[in-house]
């Protein structure tokens, strides 16, 4: 689990901590805070889980290109050959 997503679910516990503050207050100000910080926390738990999926995809890559460093050779020479067709 990565760090972004253990803050992000802190960020929106007390995000939610905050709104019933606010409600039992009757403060609209720290209602609206405590659910932006609902929406922050959620956005930083969100790019914690993405970091996390893309790290996991790149160690599968990594693993593959280990196995197979002939063929990922191949492969990665062909996309630069494409590449420079393209782009010419």
């Amino acid at each position: 689990m990565d760090d972004n997503e253990i803050d992000g679910m802190a960020q929106r516990a007390a995000g939610r901590v905050q709104e019933a503050a606010g409600n039992l207050m009757g403060d609209t100000r720290t209602q609206a805070e405590g659910r932006a910080r609902q929406v922050y926390g959620s956005a930083q738990q969100a790019y914690g889980q993405m970091r996390d999926t893309a790290g996991q995809g790149l160690d599968v890559l990594q693993d593959q290109v280990r196995a197979y460093p002939i063929t990922a050779l191949a492969v990665a020479g062909m996309v630069g050959w494409l590449i420079g067709r393209l782009r010419s």
